[in-house]
């Protein structure tokens, strides 16, 4: 935390010339020059520094392709694509021209490059084509995936080799680069008759493209200070001048020379310090040395072991100068619990890709869930034709798919980014005879990813841990009775009706649904549930000679409020031992979503949420599963995994932390209408705090007028907190409008616990949840325990 006091470090008298040498700025890249283009195509300059022009993927993309674009058997239509020269868009050809923007796609909005038939739509109506020509290019969000033929299956390896290779480099840039890029992109687009100069007329349409509603006067008394030439045009060195006046930041300059002194660079010694202020763990000598080695832009002051401003930009727009710990983005928690302690990303109606009444099935929601980490997807099954079942949205006009695709895609798919199990939760409405084929299915195409027996373990009254669990596959489902009355009914996976609390009704119920059951349920299928046994949710106080930790209950979102408030510590105690699924309710037609907030809070387990439906309730999602290196798994506090806990979600006690927040500035917001020039943001920002309910709050600071660039607020924020392990923290951007509802910018959420404090920047998510880059929030943080 930064406290006011400023210890200086100073040097031997010899060294002010070695700090003179490095003080001044370090130069921003020069404009476009002939060697990178010359004239005719200066925005090649974005593509140099990326390494890239020389490449002849990428040149044979910048010339452009013809590829057929296959949207069902008969569609096949035939589109110019062609990367444009800045290197992270791609320009393509339309029947119908749109604005601008509705003519490209953008390299870091890509999912995934596939090469060959490797997509639903491609199996089904890519057969004309030899796979060797296709590829589909999946897109993070809602956007629908991108089904190509190409003319050669040369020219096909060029395009999933080349867009490879960008994202790759794109992936590697730094924070500062990103923004370079950014920027000469924009100036490349702004030069009207790209002859690499800027007029006055020119250097306006930049400000209005970048988001910056600058005093026509004020902006040309800039214009005229870095006209050296006098000729009314800005050109190389003063293009230069002008970007970098434009890019300055007052905020951390001040920051930067409140430590630094009067020579203006920083020793290892005053970054230490800095460091030391800003409550840095494992801060020392060695490691300031080290990230001037790291974020050192001048090779004199790395020579000499110190840090320009530039250097020091570099250190806060990195990774390790942003809010998120670095040590938690990979898996740093014990996995070795059993499964019943670990918070688990789980998704509902995971084959949809739009509403529950009429909305496609796909395996590539699948895809695409697995991607954002989820672990437990569901599988509503019913009859097919020929014997094979499918999965739909039973009763709606929704599309099906087959049951075996679906396994298909959960082998080729389910481990990419975790090794974690996953969850196979089956919604069963199929006879006998096609429940056969179902376990049949699952057996022949997971083959030794399917847990079929349970492991040896030294402790069978618990669940096995996901360690052990690595690389295997859960079924959750129906499980036929044991020769002997049970305490559990084997139940569907959707919540029945309310039992009647007469006892003997109960018993002869227990009785008669034992014997429907056992003609009811495929011993195939029976057979393949070893782990996840879906039972009703009979009493939250189980003797303990019929604790069953292998039993799942599923609640809808109304059963579990109702038992979090009227019974939250039992609740907490119950979901310690066993698994818990909550669900949506089901008159939520175009799949909204709940708060999951709720859940966690109480110790569910497997929140399930419609992945497909972005909003606040997925950004909360990705906020709590973003740390443990986004494995979908992430541990309960210690309050929500002692099966004698005393904790209660609705009387967490008293305040127990302080978190401030001063909301000081933002960088290059995005442009929320990019075919309105005129069109300036208003930002405003909030901070939402997200947990139990005496914790959950939310504050904003005042709206800028006009100025999505650099917006500054200096406003602080404060928040008391009760159980502040299980809040989450979310900072959203908004565009204010005094008449309607305000239009979102951008987001980003994160559990508390994983907050660094101190001088921090927040890099923003769009709706979809992909990144906004460079856009940024830079905040100072602090947090008071007791």
């Amino acid at each position: 935390m930064l406290c006011g006091r400023w210890r200086r470090c100073r040097r031997p008298p010899e060294e002010p010339p070695v700090a003179a040498q490095v003080a001044a700025p370090v130069a921003l890249p020069s404009p476009p020059t002939p060697s990178d283009g010359g004239t005719k195509r200066p925005g090649l300059r974005a593509l140099k520094k990326m390494g890239l022009t020389e490449d002849e993927d990428v040149r044979a993309m910048l010339r452009g392709s013809r590829l057929r674009k296959i949207r069902s058997r008969t569609w096949h239509k035939e589109r110019l694509y062609r990367l444009q020269e800045d290197g992270l868009s791609v320009w393509f050809q339309r029947r119908i021209p749109r604005a601008p923007s509705q003519h490209i796609f953008f390299v870091q909005h890509i999912e995934a490059v596939r090469e060959g038939h490797q997509s639903e739509g491609l199996r089904r109506f890519g057969g004309a084509f030899a796979p060797a020509r296709c590829l589909t290019i999946a897109f993070k969000g809602r956007r629908k995936n991108l089904d190509l033929a190409a003319p050669t299956a040369e020219e096909a390896q060029r395009w999933v080799r080349g867009l490879t290779k960008l994202r790759a480099r794109l992936d590697a840039m730094s924070q500062r680069e990103r923004l370079d890029h950014w920027i000469h992109s924009y100036l490349h687009r702004a030069d009207s008759n790209q002859d690499s100069k800027m007029s006055f007329k020119e250097i306006k349409s930049l400000l209005r493209m970048v988001n910056v509603d600058m005093n026509d006067m004020y902006a040309y008394l800039l214009f005229k200070e870095c006209d050296h030439s006098n000729n009314d045009r800005l050109e190389g060195a003063e293009i230069e001048e002008f970007l970098r006046r434009l890019l300055k930041r007052p905020e951390l300059e001040e920051i930067f020379h409140q430590y630094s002194g009067e020579d203006r660079v920083l020793s290892a010694p005053e970054l230490l310090e800095f460091l030391e202020d800003q409550g840095e763990e494992g801060a020392t000598l060695a490691r300031a040395q080290q990230l001037i080695q790291t974020y050192e832009l001048n090779e004199t002051a790395k020579q000499h072991e110190l840090m320009t401003l530039d250097g020091f930009m570099m250190y806060l727009l990195s990774p390790e100068g942003a809010a998120l710990d670095t040590t938690h983005t990979c898996v740093f928690q014990d996995m070795n619990q059993p499964l019943a302690h670990y918070f688990i990303s789980s998704s509902h109606n995971t084959y949809l890709t739009d509403s529950q009444i009429g909305g496609p099935s796909s395996t590539e929601a699948y895809i695409r869930a697995f991607a954002q980490g989820c672990r437990c997807v569901e599988l509503d099954c019913w009859e097919g034709p020929g014997g094979e079942p499918v999965i739909y949205h039973g009763h709606t006009l929704t599309s099906k798919i087959l049951f075996r695709d679906v396994v298909q895609a959960v082998r080729d798919h389910a481990f990419t980014l975790s090794p974690y199990p996953v969850i196979l939760s089956l919604e069963n409405h199929c006879g006998l005879e096609q429940q056969a084929a179902m376990a049949r299915h699952l057996r022949t195409i997971l083959g030794d990813m399917l847990v079929t027996q349970a492991l040896d373990s030294p402790n069978p009254e618990e669940l096995p841990s996901p360690e052990q669990l690595k690389g295997r596959v859960l079924v959750k489902g129906k499980k036929l009775p044991a020769a002997r009355s049970e305490d559990g009914r084997a139940l569907s996976d959707r919540e029945e009706e309310e039992e009647d609390d007469d006892e003997e009704e109960e018993e002869e119920a227990e009785a008669a649904a034992q014997r429907r059951l056992a003609k009811q349920i495929s011993p195939e299928l029976s057979a393949l549930v070893v782990y996840c046994h879906a039972t009703r949710l009979r009493t939250l106080h189980p003797a303990p000679d019929v604790l069953q930790p292998c039993q799942v209950s599923s609640l809808s979102e109304r059963k579990a409020k109702k038992l979090i408030r009227e019974a939250g510590n039992s609740f907490v105690r119950h979901n310690a031992r066993q698994l818990t699924r909550v669900y949506p309710l089901g008159l939520r037609m175009n799949s909204a979503n709940y708060s999951p907030q709720e859940m966690w809070n109480s110790g569910c387990q497997l929140v399930a949420l419609n992945f497909q439906t972005p909003g606040y309730e997925m950004d909360l999602n990705a906020g709590r599963f973003l740390v443990n290196g986004q494995c979908g798994y992430v541990l309960k506090p210690a309050c929500l995994r002692q099966p004698d806990s005393t904790f209660d979600p609705e009387y967490p006690g008293p305040p127990r932390t302080t978190l401030s927040i001063q909301v000081l500035t933002a960088q290059q917001l995005p442009k929320l209408n990019a075919e309105k020039p005129h069109s300036i943001v208003d930002p405003l920002v909030r901070v939402e705090i997200h947990g139990v309910p005496a914790d959950c709050a939310r504050q904003e600071t005042d709206y800028v007028l006009n100025n999505g660039f650099n917006p500054h607020w200096g406003q602080t924020l404060q928040f008391q907190l009760r159980a502040p392990e299980l809040a989450l923290v979310r900072f959203v951007v908004e565009d204010y409008d005094a008449t309607s509802p305000n239009d979102f910018v951008g987001q980003f959420t994160l559990p508390l616990s994983s907050l660094k404090q101190g001088y921090r920047h927040i890099h923003l998510l769009s709706k979809d949840g992909a990144s906004l880059s460079p856009a940024t929030l830079f905040i100072q943080i602090r947090i008071q325990r007791p």
